[in-house]
């Protein structure tokens, strides 16, 4: 009997992408008819969330099944969503974008401006939830010359 080199058997490279799969960026997908832009308030659980879409209203949204744990969602993602005919106050989410595409789209005016993101640190926001403390070096020495 040959003794097991490795981890595993043939199934065990099966779920592996190379690096060039990683690599590659997607394409830029905009809204059509009956589909808007939605950013997630909250998750409800068994594939279902709730959204605010751009024209204000809030829907309770199902996650398709080929985005069942494949796709993970979280609160404030921007997706997109279709909408029902038969039901207004429910859609289906079509797309998950990634933190660059919802900037790519609010910076091509997709996105209403009352759409917060969230995904990235900014400069300003950074020193803006810091607190800052100044311990005045300068005058601690002078008070210790005066002793």
């Amino acid at each position: 009997m040959p003794k097991n080199k490795g981890k595993g058997g043939k199934k065990c490279k099966k779920g592996k992408k190379s690096n060039e799969e990683k690599d590659d960026k997607r394409e830029l997908i905009f809204r059509e008819d009956g589909q808007e832009y939605a950013q997630v308030l909250r998750m409800l659980g068994n594939g279902r969330l709730e959204a605010v879409c751009d024209d204000g209203i809030k829907r309770l949204c199902h996650i398709r099944g080929k985005m069942n744990k494949k796709v993970w969602i979280n609160a404030d993602d921007i997706v997109l969503v279709g909408l029902r005919d038969y039901q207004d106050d429910k859609a289906d989410v079509i797309l998950k974008y990634l933190p660059d595409e919802a900037r790519l789209l609010k910076a091509y005016g997709e996105l209403s401006d009352n759409v917060k993101l969230n995904a990235g640190i900014d400069d300003e926001d950074a020193d803006a939830g810091d607190d800052y403390f100044k311990f005045g070096i300068e005058d601690d020495e002078q008070n210790i010359d005066k002793i």
